[in-house]
C-alpha cells in the first residue's frame, strides 16, 4: 500500500469511494434516507475543489487503485476519512490515521477533533479519541446523528 498526497485528477475516484462506502458500510447505522442524503455530498463540487485546494488530501492506493483518503483541515481537524468498501479491516484506515496524526504533530497541535458518523466511532474510540457531544445534523431535511470527537496529542 502507498499513501500519497492527494490531487485533482484523483477527485472523481474519491468521490465514487465516498457514496460506495456510505452505502455499503454504513448501512447497519443509519437508514436508506439517512444514506442517500449524507452521500449526495458527492455532488457538491465546489465543497470538494475546497477540500483539494485547502485541505492536506491523502490518498491510499494499492496497485494503483484508490482503496482509501483522508482530509486533514487547519492543521487538527479531520474532515473526511473513508476506505473502499471492498478494502475494509485491512489496517488501511490505522495507516492514514497515524500518518495524519503526526502531521498535526509535526504542525505542533495540541488536539485532533472530528465529527464521526456511528459506524467510525468505535475506529476513532480505538484510536484515543473520546466523544465531546452527540450531534443531531441536518443534511437536506434529513437528520443523522454523529459525534463530536477529540484527542489530545503529547
Amino acid at each position: 500500500m502507498i499513501i500519497r498526497k492527494g490531487n485533482l485528477n484523483d477527485l472523481t475516484e474519491m468521490k465514487r469511494l465516498f457514496t460506495d462506502s456510505i452505502t455499503s458500510v454504513c448501512k447497519d447505522d443509519y437508514n436508506s434516507s439517512q444514506i442517500n442524503a449524507w452521500k449526495s455530498g458527492a455532488e457538491n463540487e465546489e465543497r470538494w475543489l475546497l477540500i483539494m485546494e485547502t485541505q492536506l488530501v491523502i490518498i491510499a492506493s494499492i496497485h494503483g487503485q484508490i482503496v482509501g483518503f483522508c482530509t486533514l483541515e487547519t492543521g487538527n481537524y479531520i474532515d473526511l476519512l473513508f476506505v473502499h468498501k471492498d478494502f475494509q479491516r485491512q489496517g488501511i484506515a490505522l495507516k492514514m490515521y497515524i500518518f495524519m496524526e503526526q502531521e498535526a504533530t509535526i504542525r505542533k497541535e495540541k488536539i485532533l477533533t472530528a465529527d464521526v458518523s456511528k459506524t467510525a466511532r468505535p475506529f476513532f474510540e480505538k484510536m484515543g479519541f473520546r466523544i465531546i457531544t452527540e450531534q443531531t445534523i441536518n443534511v437536506k431535511g434529513v437528520h443523522l446523528i454523529n459525534y463530536k470527537m477529540e484527542k489530545k496529542l503529547n
